[in-house]
């Protein structure tokens, strides 16, 4: 096992569990807020009827969509293709929510109150002379089956997600890069917040404040600022900085950076660890993934100019713009702004 290998095994500071899963993984911090849901024995059974629900919402969304009026036609209802439209817009929006999350309770409720809907508008098919009464109450027992499945997996997995366990709302992501400095540079420049505007091109600023407090200020979408205040869990001078947001956060993050004296006196692996819940939750993740911007991919644009200008004392710069990368939170926001 190489250094690096080893450094993204350790887990964040106050992380309560093994830390060696890159995106699965739980852990209570010190402010009692969780980021992401532990995998609990007994639960595989749950998560993989959920992922199958979530597939087939996706196909029925689909479907609903693209043929709107045969699917009308078969179920014996007629022809509503502003209607069918929408239901299979509801569906695909289903559809990622549960495959998006770890542990889609909600998703899958939104799922039973779609069949519900769909029960009552079939319902009201029923009235309608020119329906088919045969292939509607045949429609209607297809999705009060629907109705059944969907209800017993938001069940088990709300049960999965009940209190005292952490919420599937947050992504962790994690990298380590070589740096050749000396571990105790590194830490100093990190440590004063204030200079990671300048590796960082979507943080507006960061504002010291009394104690190991600061005040975190990032570009979002459409022009708006997401703001949050953060303080310092862990400090230790040369090795290690670990911070979490407060109470009222804009993005609710935790994290750590470690600096590692690398073997064969090679400089510094700095590793990040980070855990944050964007504005859209692991949907805008998964968008932004579908675009090419996955976070894992980010970070490592993000440590690319800290690098350079460590080891050079500048930045490449091209276009006569600074080529200091997005953060993760900034190119996620603005791949949805897209």
């Amino acid at each position: 096992m190489d250094t690096q290998q080893a450094v993204l095994d350790h887990p964040i500071p106050g992380y309560q569990g093994s830390g060696t899963d890159r995106e699965d993984w739980g852990g209570t911090y010190g402010n009692g807020r969780n980021l992401q849901d532990s995998f609990e024995p007994g639960t595989g059974s749950a998560d993989g009827l959920a992922r199958a629900l979530g597939i087939f919402s996706l196909g029925l969304g689909v479907t609903q969509l693209v043929a709107p009026r045969a699917l009308g036609r078969m179920i014996g209802v007629g022809e509503h293709p502003k209607l069918m439209r929408g239901l299979g817009m509801r569906e695909i929006t289903s559809g990622v929510g549960i495959l998006s999350n770890e542990r889609p309770a909600e998703w899958l409720w939104s799922r039973v109150a779609g069949d519900i809907m769909d029960l009552a508008l079939l319902g009201r098919a029923l009235d309608d002379e020119e329906g088919d009464r045969r292939r509607i109450l045949g429609a209607a027992a297809a999705v009060a089956g629907a109705l059944l499945i969907d209800a017993y997996a938001a069940q088990q997995m709300s049960r999965s997600a009940a209190p005292g366990r952490a919420r599937a709302s947050g992504i962790r992501i994690q990298h380590a890069i070589t740096i050749n400095r000396p571990a105790q540079e590194l830490y100093d420049f990190w440590r004063d917040f204030t200079n990671l505007p300048q590796i960082m091109d979507h943080v507006e600023s960061v504002e010291m404040q009394a104690g190991n407090r600061s005040h975190w200020k990032v570009k979002g979408p459409a022009g708006s600022t997401v703001e949050w205040d953060a303080e310092i869990t862990e400090d230790r001078p040369g090795e290690l900085i670990a911070w979490r947001s407060l109470e009222g956060a804009d993005v609710d993050n935790v994290g750590s950076v470690r600096f590692i004296p690398a073997p064969g006196d090679r400089g510094t692996v700095v590793k990040i660890d980070l855990a944050y819940d964007p504005p859209a939750g692991r949907v805008g993740a998964a968008v932004a993934k579908l675009f090419g911007r996955g976070p894992e991919q980010e970070i490592r644009s993000d440590l690319r100019p800290f690098k350079q200008l460590m080891e050079t004392g500048e930045i490449t710069t091209t276009r006569g713009q600074p080529s200091g990368r997005r953060t993760p939170l900034g190119r996620l926001v603005e791949t949805m702004e897209r």
